[in-house]
């Protein structure tokens, strides 16, 4: 059961909304998925638009929740499932925004309800986002795989079905649950790089941003995002430099990166890159 549920009247003004989803834990290393998720929120002030039932899908015990502020205004904050709606200025469709941590029980179900919602939205597609620790080098653009089992949503971003055999996580899940639904679903992964993994990451944040505004096809605000990335590869940097042992394993993954000849330094890329830029420059980044 979902706590709040959006109105009739609400749902009826939605525009052809997409549907994206994050979850922190397993699928969000360094929280570079909801992170990227967090800064759409803020970007366009996306608002509340539905709440599940905590009580359904978490052992409080291993997701505790939190009390915050002060005398008779502390609060107790419990790990609830959101759907934001934004809608965004420069584009004729509106987003949904599902930020979640990964449930502990009854996945299947967790998923249905998201897909019920969705359906209900008349949301047709559903990117979800997540981010895996990698031999990645930070001093090189970070690698945003994707996937896709829908011929036309594969066609019109470039990508495959996936061939990951192994453990999964709940984004999985949801994207099958919705595909057998009717949505079409794609997932795009950040490879952050595992030396450097204590979150947050927002290189790997910003180089999700760009894969899910290819994705979506709607320029996508930056925000500080793009300074705040090359912050923290100036930080990068200087730890690596600090370190001989580390700075010689960093060279090595260079070496591999750039030998094997990566689709980051491609002209396809390059190409994306300055689609990105058209699309920005409407939003005067």
């Amino acid at each position: 059961m979902t706590e709040i549920w959006p109105s009739d009247e609400l749902i009826a003004s939605l525009r052809r909304p997409w549907l994206v989803a994050a979850f922190e834990g397993w699928n969000d290393a360094a929280d570079a998925a909801t992170g990227t998720i967090d800064h759409l929120i803020e970007e366009w002030d996306a608002q509340e638009f539905a709440e599940f039932d905590a009580e359904e899908f978490y052992d409080f015990q291993e997701t505790r929740p939190i009390v915050r502020g002060e005398d008779e205004e502390r609060r107790i904050f419990w790990p609830t499932p959101t759907v934001y709606l934004a809608r965004p200025p420069h584009g004729d469709r509106d987003v949904l925004l599902l930020r979640a941590i990964e449930p502990n029980y009854r996945w299947r179900t967790f998923s249905r309800q998201v897909v019920d919602l969705a359906q209900r939205a008349a949301v047709t597609e559903l990117v979800c986002l997540g981010a895996l620790l990698a031999d990645a080098p930070h001093s090189r653009p970070v690698p945003v795989t994707g996937s896709t089992d829908d011929p036309t949503m594969g066609r019109r971003l470039a990508l495959q079905p996936s061939r990951y055999n192994g453990p999964i996580g709940i984004t999985t899940v949801l994207a099958d649950m919705a595909q057998e639904a009717g949505i079409a679903s794609a997932s795009l992964w950040a490879a952050v790089p595992h030396y450097l993994a204590e979150p947050p990451c927002p290189k790997a944040t910003f180089a999700l941003l760009g894969a899910l505004e290819d994705a979506l096809a709607q320029p996508l605000p930056e925000g500080s995002l793009s300074e705040l990335a090359a912050a923290w590869q100036r930080g990068a940097d200087d730890v690596t430099a600090s370190d001989d042992e580390l700075a010689e394993y960093v060279r090595a993954l260079e070496q591999e990166r750039d030998s094997a000849g990566t689709p980051e330094a491609s002209g396809e890329s390059i190409a994306r890159e300055f689609e990105r830029y058209l699309r920005r420059r409407d939003l005067g980044q």
